[in-house]
């Protein structure tokens, strides 16, 4: 028996053995097809041989994304899987809400392995949490597979010819893209949009979009394993939002002056005939534009403020639920609206300078952010049961967790008592960095809990002392050393018209869905 020569469709990119037979029965024998087109082959005649199994042939290129379990990666497989790749992807860890959202997308997570490289991909995006040793970044760079990051991409192969709207600062990035997608998506201009997070409007954190608008959460943190810039300088914008600029991510930054040297980079790719929004009572920001600024600005700032700027907000209620917008001398905008805390009215107030300058009306802003419905963990409701309500919110740095404290304080008044549960998880609110500054960060709170740092590495001299800030906060302060101390406590002590305020940037072990639920037991 001759064996027959490879039967070949015409393109060069990964092959798979399948198996034919002789007419009549006879001997198997592997053909290799290399394919791209989307057909779909019963019985295909080769000479005297046929494909006996139905066979589906994969029409566009394969995308491999390694850590694809986190937020950012998981939107830019949505936006891959939109632009027409074929997606599949690794991580270490798949456990809900992101194993749901890529089991939606019909993308299957598989451990890491060497065997997820085969087939070969056409190009593997590499997460920044990766790094050498891990058993695919080895693969790829041994095989000389193409590879690149998730910002990276963004910009080569999502922005093209879009409008990049991007969003910087240490504080609200996610709240203030979110804002700006949805006024862009209520006045029908139909943005793309890439988040770190879920806003509830659209229950997903990226998509393609089809108008011209995209929106880009602006993220400072460095790249990849491979490029230590800053992930916002792959997003060419044309509109650019600074809002704030404090000292953060102290694991890749040595001090504020670093963190200023990259914003003051990503000032520098905004074009001329661009806009920058900036926060004019901001003085980091300040010092960053003195540098060199080759855009036109539109500045924002608090009413009575000192600083020079276009657009005013003023918090009519002191937990910033109702709020005033002056543009140009005049008030344009009064808005009542769910979020809670002055620093959302700041940042609704940048967003009404950047929409209106894409092209929105005063009445088209004040829909927009009169219907904003939040985002998944900022200031979220859990749960209320035994007359305890339970809010989960992310904040992990000195300024975001005193904002919310004093929001949750104001909103709730003199009705019950605010409860306060820290979880230090974050890079830098492991370490001392902020150690002074945390005890200030409380007032209103008539219980504060935290819980001891997880070391992952760091020398137990350099990690942060919960200790000693809670004796500086107070009596009312204390340490746990688990998630089951705290949930007692609370079931104990909390009494009806309590609010249950839980910060941490990580699943904190479930302690959120876990005290519910023993708060419910407690009220049957």
């Amino acid at each position: 028996m001759v064996r027959p020569a490879p039967l070949v469709l015409g393109i060069d990119v990964p092959v798979w053995m399948y198996s034919i037979s002789q007419k009549g029965g006879g001997t198997n024998h592997p053909i290799r097809l290399c394919v791209t087109d989307m057909v779909l082959i019963e019985t295909l005649p080769v000479g005297c041989f046929m494909i006996q199994s139905t066979l589906m042939i994969r029409q566009h290129k394969h995308l491999h994304i390694l850590g694809i379990c986190g937020t950012a990666m998981a939107g830019i497989a949505r936006l891959a899987q939109e632009s027409g790749w074929w997606v599949t992807g690794s991580d270490a860890g798949v456990y809900p809400p992101m194993s749901d959202v890529l089991a939606a997308m019909n993308i299957k997570v598989r451990p890491f392995s060497v065997d997820n490289l085969d087939p070969r991909p056409d190009l593997v995006l590499v997460g920044n949490a990766l790094s050498r040793g891990n058993v695919e970044v080895e693969a790829i760079l041994d095989r000389g597979i193409a590879y690149t990051s998730g910002a990276q991409f963004v910009g080569d192969h999502v922005l093209g010819a879009r409008l990049s709207c991007v969003v910087a600062g240490t504080h609200g990035k996610t709240t203030t893209s979110s804002l700006l997608a949805w006024a862009l998506e209520s006045a029908g201009r139909q943005p793309g949009f890439l988040i770190g997070g879920i806003p509830e409007n659209f229950g997903m954190g990226a998509r393609l979009g089809q108008g011209r608008p995209f929106v880009i959460e602006g993220d400072e943190y460095d790249t990849a394993f491979f490029d230590k810039r800053s992930k916002f300088l792959h997003y060419h914008p044309r509109l650019l939002i600074l809002n704030n600029l404090e000292y953060d991510h102290a694991d890749i930054f040595p001090d504020l002056e670093a963190i200023k040297r990259q914003f003051h980079h990503l000032i520098r790719t905004v074009p001329g005939s661009g806009l920058i929004v900036v926060n004019a009572d901001d003085r980091h920001l300040a010092d960053v534009l003195r540098r060199g600024c080759w855009t036109k600005q539109v500045r924002f700032a608090r009413w009575g403020s000192d600083a020079d700027a276009d657009w005013y907000w003023q918090s009519v209620c002191e937990d910033g639920t109702r709020f005033r917008l002056f543009h140009r001398g005049r008030q344009v905008i009064e808005v009542d609206w769910s979020m809670l805390g002055e620093h959302h009215v700041a940042n609704a107030c940048a967003v009404a300078a950047a929409a209106f300058a894409l092209g929105l009306s005063y009445q088209e802003i004040a829909d927009a952010l009169s219907t904003f419905a939040g985002v998944r963990r900022r200031m979220s409701l859990v749960g209320e049961a035994a007359g305890v309500r339970i809010y989960d919110d992310f904040a992990h740095h000195p300024t975001a967790i005193r904002g919310i404290v004093a929001a949750a304080r104001a909103a709730l008044g003199d009705q019950g008592r605010l409860w306060v549960v820290v979880e230090p998880r974050s890079n830098t609110m492991r370490t001392r960095v902020h150690e002074e500054r945390l005890p200030a960060c409380f007032p209103g709170a008539d219980r504060v809990i935290f819980v001891r740092p997880a070391s992952r590495g760091l020398a137990a001299e350099a990690m942060l002392d919960v200790a000693s800030v809670c004796r500086k906060i107070g009596a009312h302060a204390k340490v746990a050393e688990d998630t089951e101390t705290i949930i007692e406590e609370i079931v104990d002590r909390a009494t009806p018209g309590d609010y249950v305020l839980v910060l941490s940037n990580g699943g904190f072990d479930d302690l959120h869905r876990r005290l519910l639920k023993a708060l419910q037991g407690k009220s049957e």
